[in-house]
């Protein structure tokens, strides 16, 4: 899943990062409203953690674009704003969760996994399929009932290649998904994860590639 963190704090919003890519979360970080609001023209987003109070274009401006460009972006407000009413106006906006500060890093985790996995159509808990079985909230991947440890990265992959349940995904969404900002567009970070993906999980092969297209699951 990729999250984008909108919060002017730098130094909380970089433990912040540093805490979600180490629970196999892609993370960028935005300093503002306006430069969060040009991140989410460019880059698809599963979650958008938003501190209300920022500079320039206030948070809640920001929840109410995103809501009316039907982004389809979860939104979680981070904020210091902890009244019942604060809440409340918060969720009117258009967010869908809220946690104040100060705060849990596993909380912050447990909430995202929970919101990125509410899409238009629910997806559950955890992800079965092609002899598989993903666990993303204790991060537990099992093929035909043997555990797999994986690697943060070849998790991350692993986990939106699941959720397609055999539909092919492109190298370009993989890179979207997976990845951060800073990923080299032109990078063979995708084929390399995908190759060593491939080992961990063992024979027979369940990620193939389709030639000039992505990747699919498929245990046949």
């Amino acid at each position: 899943m990729r999250v984008l963190v909108v919060e002017d704090e730098v130094y909380l919003a970089e433990a912040v990062q540093a805490g979600l890519r180490l629970a196999a979360i892609a993370c960028d970080v935005a300093g503002d409203g306006e430069s969060a609001w040009e991140r989410l023209g460019v880059h698809r987003y599963d979650v958008v953690v938003l501190d209300r109070d920022l500079p320039d274009v206030p948070g809640d401006e920001v929840c109410r674009r995103i809501v009316a460009a039907g982004l389809g972006c979860r939104v979680l407000m981070l904020t210091a704003a902890a009244r019942l009413d604060q809440k409340v106006a918060g969720f009117e906006l258009g967010a869908d969760d809220y946690l104040t500060k100060p705060f849990d890093l596993a909380e912050l985790v447990v909430r995202l996994r929970s919101l990125a996995r509410r899409p238009e159509q629910s997806a559950p808990p955890v992800l079965e399929f092609a002899g598989l079985r993903v666990d993303p909230f204790r991060r537990e991947v099992f093929r035909d009932g043997r555990y797999v440890a994986l690697p943060r990265k070849q998790f991350a992959v692993l986990e939106v290649l699941m959720a397609a349940r055999g539909g092919v995904v492109s190298a370009e969404e993989l890179l979207e998904r997976a990845w951060d900002e800073h990923a080299d567009p032109f990078t063979n970070a995708v084929r390399i994860t995908i190759s060593g993906l491939r080992k961990r999980l063992g024979e027979p092969w369940v990620i193939h590639t389709v030639p000039g297209v992505g990747y699919r699951l498929d245990a046949s």
